[in-house]
């Protein structure tokens, strides 16, 4: 958002990581704390892992250390602290302060878990939940975290299908949204999956403070190998969902879908040109409800899709290489890509040619 004399993220590029590292603490959390920043993992080449806060203009304001890649970040914006989860087998969750002033801490998963790569807070900061696997008995859960205790895990409940990777908590509070993927792993397997001929996705809706199934959604019988992944939900409640293609590679299924309460899966028809750019994987989902539309995109086909979200109609399709990290950004997009590039919402790009950046990027609001 432009101040009235100049804009906050013209500011920030002309001003560079020089001038923030140079601020007073005071003035330093002033800046964090109007408008957005933007929070993703990274790989770094050479070889180390972290967690990076960047502003609108896609400067690195903040880094934190990771011992192994981490996947999606989720924020609290009762405790102003955002968790950074282990990308699909890690048993670590790093938490920290996206200013920088105090120390991350790390919890690791139960025995018998592993973390998949996503979490969200409950809306008054106490809890946080994490979609985990059961792997020795093929089971999603999600764990329950107690946010005011030192983040000790306090329970869990079935997420009532396999494989689960995203959640969202959707309007009302109370009813978590969870895409299981339907695929078994296994840590002594590594990242292997072990049931493609008699896989199962579903997209089911819980009560999360009972644990109790509402919904249970599952795609038809001849796209059991079409793996629910990830989701963002529109300004209507909608849940936008995009999935990945476990079948023969020669296919082209639909890969982006709708869901609604009390309505079948619904999966969007693209042009074929379109739906091959894909080639079988949808690997982020977002939406921006100041705009009206969703975007995915695919790391794999380098390719980034804008869609109306009220039509279903394309707006506008992108071509960037391993493009996947997505955020809302004014009318648009910030995109980062695993090649360093970083792409704003305005088409303004930059590059940060140490940095891999990892599949996911939250938007933190900060006004």
């Amino acid at each position: 958002m432009p101040t009235p004399l100049i804009d906050r993220r013209d500011f920030l590029r002309a001003a560079g990581i020089g001038f923030m590292a140079a601020l007073a603490p005071s003035a330093w959390a002033a800046t964090l704390a109007v408008d957005a920043i933007f929070a993703t993992a990274f790989v770094k080449r050479d070889g180390s892992y972290g967690a990076a806060v960047l502003s609108e203009a896609g400067k690195v304001l903040h880094a934190v250390d990771l011992p192994d890649r981490g996947h999606d970040v989720t924020f609290d914006p009762i405790s102003k602290r955002s968790v950074v989860f282990a990308r699909q087998p890690g048993t670590f969750a790093v938490i920290f302060d996206h200013t920088g002033r105090d120390a991350p801490q790390t919890i690791a998963s139960i025995a018998g878990r592993h973390f998949f790569g996503h979490g969200v807070f409950s809306p008054d900061g106490a809890l946080l939940y994490a979609t985990e696997n059961d792997f020795d008995n093929a089971a999603g859960v999600v764990g329950v975290y107690d946010a005011r205790a030192n983040f000790n895990r306090i329970g869990e409940f079935p997420t009532y299908g396999m494989g689960p990777h995203e959640l969202l908590l959707l309007d009302d509070g109370r009813t978590i949204a969870v895409a299981n993927g339907g695929i078994e792993t296994h840590p002594d397997y590594g990242r292997a999956e072990l049931n493609i001929a008699t896989m199962k996705p579903s997209y089911v809706l819980i009560d999360r403070v009972t644990g109790d199934l509402i919904e249970k959604h599952e795609l038809p019988a001849a796209l059991h190998q079409l793996s629910i992944r990830h989701m963002d939900a529109d300004r209507s409640g909608t849940v936008w969902f995009g999935c990945q293609y476990r079948g023969p590679g020669t296919d082209r299924p639909l890969l982006v879908g709708r869901a609604a309460r009390g309505k079948d899966l619904a999966l969007l028809d693209m042009p074929g040109d379109v739906l091959s750019g894909f080639r079988n994987y949808i690997g982020s989902v977002a939406a921006n409800p100041v705009a009206g539309t969703v975007a995915v995109s695919s790391p794999e086909g380098n390719s980034l899709v804008v869609i109306d979200a009220a039509g279903g109609k394309i707006v506008s399709t992108s071509a960037l290489v391993e493009v996947c990290g997505l955020a809302p950004d004014g009318a648009g997009f910030m995109a980062t890509t695993g090649a360093g590039e970083i792409v704003e919402g305005s088409g303004a790009s930059r590059s940060e040619p140490d940095y891999v950046w990892d599949n996911h990027m939250l938007r933190i609001e900060q006004a």
